[in-house]
């Protein structure tokens, strides 16, 4: 636990498939950093509104406001609890792919769980993963990449994971929204893990770090 000094920041943003967590995960342990899935959070909120059989913006917002969460850190990963419940086993969930797009377009549940990842920061130095970190969340931290990969290599790993969401729809829902675009960050690094293995990305962004001057890159 940290006193509540705000600890460094590697923001990893990028589209669904690009490569982006399973490179924030390694590059958090090559650090010693806590992996941070901002995507996980919006997720328990879409499981959350199925849980409760809600889908308009009003009624989602109720079912948060009359929740208990619980965001922090544990064994140097995010977690989140409702009402003292673990939603981690159902993130994946196929009705969890359907409704999370609209659920992380709801401009008050962004800003609710923007505050919350903000505040992780002064519980750890953290590598942190989503697609508005970079832009929105931390945008004054000088450690910032957008991983991307070919719409068809991202379309193998989806597959690979046994998901069979849109990736298109969900491009078009993540850049089009009015709050948080899925954009990239003016002074971002840009990645392409088409052709890359997950070593080589963690590479060339330990790389970059060390050019950057944070300590023990």
């Amino acid at each position: 636990m940290r006193d509540g000094t705000l600890g460094s920041v590697v923001a990893i943003d990028g589209p669904a498939a690009s490569g982006k967590s399973s490179v924030a995960r390694a590059l958090a342990q090559r650090l010693g950093f806590a992996y941070v899935n901002s995507g996980g959070y919006y997720r328990a909120i879409a499981w959350l509104a199925n849980q409760r059989g809600v889908s308009i913006p009003e009624a989602v917002l109720a079912e948060i406001d009359r929740s208990k969460f619980t965001f922090g850190l544990r064994d140097k990963e995010s977690f989140v609890l409702i009402d003292g419940l673990d939603p981690a086993a159902h993130l994946q969930d196929e009705s969890v792919n359907r409704v999370v797009p609209q659920i992380a377009a709801i401009p008050v549940v962004r800003q609710f769980l923007v505050s919350q990842l903000r505040g992780l920061s002064s519980l750890d130095n953290l590598v942190m993963e989503g697609r508005d970190i970079g832009t929105v969340v931390f945008p004054k931290t000088p450690y910032k990449f957008y991983i991307d990969a070919s719409p068809e290599v991202r379309a193998r790993r989806r597959e690979a994971q046994g998901l069979r969401d849109d990736l298109s729809y969900r491009d078009r829902v993540d850049s089009s929204r009015e709050t948080a675009p899925l954009t990239i960050a003016p002074d971002a690094c840009v990645i392409d893990t088409s052709a890359l293995t997950i070593a080589g990305v963690v590479s060339e962004v330990l790389s970059q770090l060390r050019r950057k001057g944070l300590p023990d890159a």
